[in-house]
């Protein structure tokens, strides 16, 4: 699968070590790829832009530098209850979970987005559920 195997090597390098981090990373793409939370990565990036944090998603999807986020803008941006579902998900402290992913989000989308624009919906969901297939499950 050529492009999406560089894609799972670039995201695995993006969550770095395993543990917690591949955890994380299972959940953020079952998120992203519409789960239970539903918007899928569109419904994330359209939250963004209504709370005002358009300009940080865009750098991420970007070709350009990566945009940092502070743990208080990820918990506008993605929503306190969504942390904390995560957080529940995969044993950890909803603050450790918005730390891990104020340091993951941005390398994952980034991967995902390897053009700069977001791929059509179908290629995008083919491309997550390959990625949660080859990720550590940790």
């Amino acid at each position: 699968m050529g492009f999406l195997d560089d894609v799972v090597g670039k995201v695995k390098e993006a969550v770095g070590g395993g543990g917690e981090h591949s955890a994380l990373a299972n959940q953020v793409l079952g998120l992203l790829s519409g789960g239970s939370e539903g918007g899928g990565l569109q419904g994330m990036i359209q939250s963004f832009k209504e709370k005002g944090l358009g300009d940080i998603m865009s750098s991420w999807i970007g070709t350009g530098q990566n945009l940092p986020i502070s743990e208080d803008q990820l918990k506008t941006g993605l929503g306190a209850d969504v942390i904390g579902k995560l957080a529940t998900k995969i044993g950890v402290s909803t603050d450790v979970a918005t730390s891990k992913l104020a340091e993951i989000l941005p390398g994952i989308i980034d991967k995902l987005t390897p053009e700069g624009t977001v791929p059509e919906s179908g290629l995008l969901q083919q491309g997550l559920n390959f990625l949660r297939g080859n990720l550590p499950k940790g």
